[in-house]
């Protein structure tokens, strides 16, 4: 009976293996014991916690291919300039990837230290990149998981940093192909113009 339980332990330690890093759980803002002189995981986040980072990513992905497409269309149909309306609803939409772009880096890199911090409150090890290369129960497979991490974190912040520059060409551009506006007689301008023409009108008393 106890052979039967040994067996069973290590098939689904194997298959927590070979399910990716973590048995595929999610380990931001997870907390991490102690286990004789391995690490092991106590509490890790809800998995749709880092399905929300990638889902941001692929869909920022997808619409940034999206307009390189159009881009490409307008060069061959050429249609070199957006009009009005396109700049003010392209404005939007970077608005708001910009907005989920800063909450997934923010969850990134908080999640990442809470899970940092309490790797080194074991004392195992002296860095949290270091913990990639020490033993874990149950087996997991936490090669590259700092690596990882901070690598989605760094492209978060390179990418809100692009977005941020490009939100900026894009209003100096809308600027520039702001509508003429004609003046009125109420206007300042219109009463310099009228006069330098006309002359001046005798003020009533």
């Amino acid at each position: 009976m106890r052979n039967t339980n040994k067996v069973g332990e290590e098939n689904e330690e194997a298959t927590e293996y070979k399910n990716g890093e973590f048995g595929g759980r999610c380990i931001l803002y997870g907390s991490v014991d102690k286990n004789g002189m391995a690490l092991a995981l106590s509490h890790f986040s809800n998995i749709s916690l880092c399905y929300f980072v990638t889902a941001i990513s692929i869909l920022i992905a997808v619409y940034c291919f999206a307009v390189l497409l159009y881009g490409i269309y307008s060069c061959c149909m050429d249609e070199r300039r957006w009009d009005h309306t396109w700049l003010t609803v392209n404005l939007a939409i970077s608005a708001v990837i910009l907005f989920f772009l800063l909450v997934s880096a923010c969850i990134l890199r908080v999640g990442m230290d809470t899970l940092c911090s309490s790797i080194l409150q074991t004392k195992l090890v002296k860095s949290c990149q270091e913990a990639q290369h020490t033993q874990w129960f149950p087996q997991y497979n936490a090669a590259r998981f700092y690596n990882n991490l901070y690598s989605a974190e760094a492209a978060a912040w390179v990418n809100f940093f692009f977005w941020c520059l490009l939100m900026v060409l894009m209003l100096v551009q809308r600027r520039q192909e702001a509508p003429f506006q004609l003046l009125q007689r109420n206007d300042p301008e219109w009463s310099s113009e009228t006069d330098a023409i006309f002359g001046a009108r005798p003020q009533r008393p």
